[in-house]
């Protein structure tokens, strides 16, 4: 079999507090009867993937080695970050959530899936090969193209989980920042679909612009003069009391907060020492910004920040919603759910020093693509 072997990226955090990235050969197995091989094509750089592949790595220290095949990066790890690391030191890691692939070999059980391309969500996907159950491959229309399949759950199904979140949670309109991302541009089309009012959060006039451009109402943008005001007025006519916030440190998350409050108050028609009483929500589901999160308490006492992942909101509404998601994705593949990339690395180039800069600097609409069949250049 040509795919009895495969080159995967590992990512290793050694307690001597060094990031070691490399390219190891590793054993395909042989599916068993409900699972599938897949040849994976094609698989996203995500935040989410970041934070596994780099740790707490301060990669202006990177330095490379190894082969042209099989490079190795390493990198120092600052020693005061060492703690957060505790639970995966010495272990060497594969890395990468999500990807797409042609299914090369298949189990008794899973014949139907041999040949066809595939959308997969099950780690370990930075390989030029990955087995697993043929029940978590998501079959794809044959005309989709392995870049088109890549990022067919982590973006697009978190979006769909802000909308099901707002529903849930009894709020009828949403607030998002870092807004010009892949993601953001997502919420934006489910929102116009869907007629959701959404305030959109960015931080230039080149995003905005952006936004605007895919039919965006609610654009503010936060390096603006008139940003407190650009929201408040946005938040009275939406009515928005949910946001999901990418950023996390700084202020912005309390300035939300504040401007719903404003909100809030021009409509009411009784004063109330204590602030209004309609429930405010912030939920942090990114970390753009590492500082710590600031508050100004003028937003009464109705009000809540939290942490938001899109596998716990999964669990809680349970199979059938998901597998709704699932569908609606897959029928807005190429047009609400597109993604767009700025390039797109072997595994070798992604384990290049300046690549690793450019995707690690994790600019709103940037965007990079792991090929694992890609010949190194």
């Amino acid at each position: 079999m040509a795919h009895e072997t495969g080159l995967q990226l590992r990512s290793l955090i050694k307690s001597s507090g060094e990031l070691e990235l490399s390219l190891h050969r590793v054993p395909t197995p042989v599916p068993n009867a409900d699972e599938v091989v897949v040849r994976v094509e094609a698989s996203p750089l995500n935040p989410s993937d970041l934070g596994l592949l780099l740790g707490a790595a301060d990669m202006s220290t990177a330095k490379l080695s190894g082969t042209a095949e099989q490079p190795v990066v390493t990198a120092s790890v600052p020693p005061g970050l060492m703690r957060a690391m505790a639970g995966r030191m010495d272990e060497s890691m594969p890395v990468g959530n999500e990807g797409a692939g042609v299914v090369v070999a298949a189990g008794a059980n899973a014949q139907a899936l041999l040949g066809k391309m595939v959308a997969i969500l099950g780690g370990a996907m930075y390989a030029q090969y990955r087995v697993l159950k043929a029940a978590d491959c998501l079959l794809l229309p044959d005309d989709t193209a392995p870049a088109d399949g890549a990022s067919c759950f982590v973006n697009p199904l978190t979006a769909l989980g802000m909308v099901g979140t707002m529903r849930l949670e009894g709020h009828t309109a949403l607030v998002h920042t870092a807004a010009a991302s892949n993601l953001g541009q997502m919420l934006n089309k489910i929102c116009l679909e869907d007629g959701i009012g959404l305030v959109n959060i960015v931080r230039s006039p080149e995003q905005a612009a952006l936004l605007r451009g895919i039919g965006a109402v609610h654009v503010c943008d936060s390096s603006a003069p008139s940003f407190m005001e650009d929201l408040i007025a946005a938040l009275t006519a939406t009515g928005a009391t949910l946001a999901f916030d990418a950023i996390g440190g700084g202020k912005l998350a309390g300035q939300i907060l504040t401007a719903m409050e404003a909100a809030i108050n021009a409509k009411a028609t009784v004063y109330s020492r204590y602030g209004s009483s309609v429930h405010k929500q912030v939920y942090i589901y990114g970390g753009l910004n590492t500082a710590p999160t600031e508050f100004n308490r003028g937003f009464g006492m109705a009000w809540g920040v939290g942490g938001w992942l899109l596998t716990p909101y999964m669990m809680k509404v349970g199979p059938a919603e998901v597998a709704k998601m699932r569908a609606r994705v897959v029928a807005g593949l190429k047009t609400t759910f597109a993604s767009h990339y700025t390039a797109t690395l072997s595994l070798q180039e992604a384990l290049q020093p300046a690549n690793i800069q450019a995707y690690n600097r994790r600019a709103t609409g940037e965007k990079f693509l792991i090929a694992p069949h890609k010949s190194a250049s």
